[in-house]
């Protein structure tokens, strides 16, 4: 029983009295069949019963309910059938009670239900003409349970109110498929539900080697839907998500979705594909080595040397080109040499260059972003307009891939869509590289680290900027200053063990003072981050609990700066790169 309460002037139902309203039903369901009538006491509703109670599934807000003192409220979650449950919290002298009133027919028979959560939850009716009733369920309350209970009419009873409540000093209760079966007393019912329609927006993320994620658009009025993979049915959920595992590495699979409820099952969704990775080194572009360099190429002069391409030191194996443009469309982006700031170089000796690069095993990327970077990306529009772009000037310049190295945040829901519509153009040779701040890897549920995870199985390497920056969280929970071999590892080992492969992993630092505000580390302290990570020595006062053997690199911000401190940083850093494990 629910803990007493002084100031309540009704407790609850005693034993005797619960046994009294058993009885009367008995007596009940023994007189309506030896009448004939449709109506029976124990609850199995006959063809001729109508449901009298108005959005008894709460799918239309509290359409039809009152509550007291505004303490009920519609939810999403937890529901037990559909999109909508009823939530109620009892509060002081409350018990948070909602009802509605039924129509109904006299001198006949109802059974009330419902399915509800929670501690001392109440099903009730009033008004009857006959025996008020009600039912309750004790204890925990932890899951969903069917309440349920009968009354009948009284001879000139055309409406009684039906309820439910909670109990003082409880928490908050739930209560879904609400129903008052019986004849119809002729205030109508609401009508069956349809069939649901095909779910829409089907799309794929979170690849690995033997898993993905599936996801869709809600379907309203669906009980749950059914996942098919490659025609076959292998899950039936009920939440507009499913995680697929058991699947084979690098292989692709074809997915439907199919919504049902009460009415039927819905026709299927659109074809999705989603392909899971090969394991070991996702990276399909053998063109990128499997320890390598990155440097940032600045199309500009600020003071550092002025290169053209030709003048990059050898010991970098990607060269990101520093920076696309804007245009008018959202999301596009074009690229315009500056020529006369870097003496004279010309955009034919440019696209010369790029290709001697390529020749010589390198790859030379388009950088979209950078401090001063405004594209966005936030909608399917300025994604197709990336992705356009981006291949047109892949095409135009010979560029082999682009680079993220937007400061101002992303959607990774649309970032995504168009890294995933450029690789369709672009195919296996892509290299993708992105460039976060420390804070955007803080957490899988950043922007940048859910855009890196989604596209896991077409992504080169992340080269998270460890500078200007700050303190920040380790893997450990610890705060680590910049400046230290510790700030190094123990931030990458968050996206080590946050979902990225080793190879996906790289290490952002300036090649020299002038390179950033704040955070530069010698050369010696790179080489010690990177023994520490793949080697296990090296290491500061954090080390890794296991090594990454296959950890893909270090990248620096400039060719230039690195041109202008005599290639100290390159010429350190590019041998220890290349001789890694």
């Amino acid at each position: 029983m629910p803990p007493a309460r002084s100031s309540h002037p009704l407790p609850p139902p005693t034993g005797a009295h619960v046994n009294r309203i058993r009885s009367l039903a008995l007596l009940g369901a023994a007189t309506l069949t030896a009448g004939g009538l449709t109506a029976l006491a124990t609850g199995t509703a006959q063809a001729a019963d109508v449901n009298a109670v108005r959005n008894g599934g709460f799918e239309s807000g509290l359409a039809g309910w009152s509550c007291s003192a505004g303490s009920g409220a519609a939810v999403s979650s937890p529901v037990h059938t559909g999109a909508g449950a009823l939530k109620a919290t009892p509060a002081g002298s409350d018990n948070a009670r909602c009802g509605q009133t039924v129509t109904v027919k006299p001198n006949s028979t109802y059974t009330l239900s419902a399915q509800v959560q929670g501690s001392y939850v109440y099903l009730g009716a009033t008004g009857t003409g006959t025996q008020d009733v009600s039912t309750w369920t004790p204890g925990s309350g932890s899951g969903w349970q069917r309440l349920s209970t009968t009354f009948s009419t009284g001879p000139n009873t055309t409406q009684v109110t039906v309820y439910t409540h909670g109990w003082y000093g409880q928490p908050a209760y739930t209560v879904d498929e609400f129903s008052v079966f019986g004849p119809d007393g002729g205030g109508g019912t609401d009508p069956g539900p349809s069939v649901p329609g095909a779910p829409g927006g089907a799309a794929v993320s979170g690849q690995s080697a033997n898993g993905l994620t599936l996801s869709w658009n809600a379907v309203g009025g669906a009980g749950g839907y059914h996942v098919y993979q490659d025609g076959v049915r292998v899950q039936t959920v009920s939440s507009a998500s499913a995680q697929i595992t058991g699947l084979a590495p690098a292989t692709s699979y074809a997915f439907q979705v199919s919504a049902y409820n009460a009415a039927g099952e819905g026709p299927r969704s659109a074809p999705v594909t989603g392909t899971t990775t090969g394991g070991g080194n996702p990276n399909p572009n053998p063109s990128v080595p499997r320890h390598a360099l990155t440097g940032y190429w600045q199309n500009f002069n600020n003071g550092a040397t002025v290169q053209k391409l030709s003048d990059v030191s050898a010991q970098y194996d990607i060269i990101a080109v520093s920076f696309a443009d804007a245009t008018a469309a959202p999301g596009a982006i074009t690229f315009n040499l500056d020529s006369a700031g870097l003496g004279g170089y010309t955009v034919a000796q440019f696209k010369a260059d790029i290709a001697a690069k390529k020749a010589a095993g390198k790859s030379v990327i388009l950088s979209i972003g950078g401090e001063k970077g405004t594209i966005s990306v936030n909608d399917p529009a300025s994604a197709n307009n990336l992705a356009n772009s981006a291949w047109a000037l892949m095409q135009e310049y010979g560029f082999t891939g682009i680079d993220i190295d937007l400061e101002n945040g992303l959607n990774p829901t649309y970032m995504t869509q168009a890294l995933r519509s450029l690789s369709s153009k672009a195919g296996p040779s892509l290299v993708i590289t992105m460039a976060p701040q420390t804070i955007d890897m803080q957490s899988t549920q950043g922007g940048y680290f859910k855009t890196a995870l989604n596209i896991k199985d077409i992504l080169t390497v992340v080269n998270m900027q460890y500078y200007n920056s700050g303190s920040m969280n380790g893997c450990d929970g610890k705060v680590y200053s910049q400046g230290s071999v510790d700030f190094l590892t123990a931030l990458a080992c968050i996206q080590l063990e946050g979902g990225l492969d080793p190879s996906q992993v790289g290490i952002g630092v300036p090649a020299s003072p002038s390179g950033a505000g704040s955070g530069y580390v010698s050369p010696a302290v790179v080489n010690n981050a990177l023994d520490c990570l793949a080697r296990g020595t090296g290491c500061g006062s954090f080390k890794p609990s296991k090594t990454y053997p296959g950890l893909r690199g270090a990248m620096t911000w400039s060719t230039n700066w690195d041109a202008k401190a005599g290639l100290a940083w390159s010429n350190a850093v590019g041998p220890k790169v290349h001789a890694l494990p």
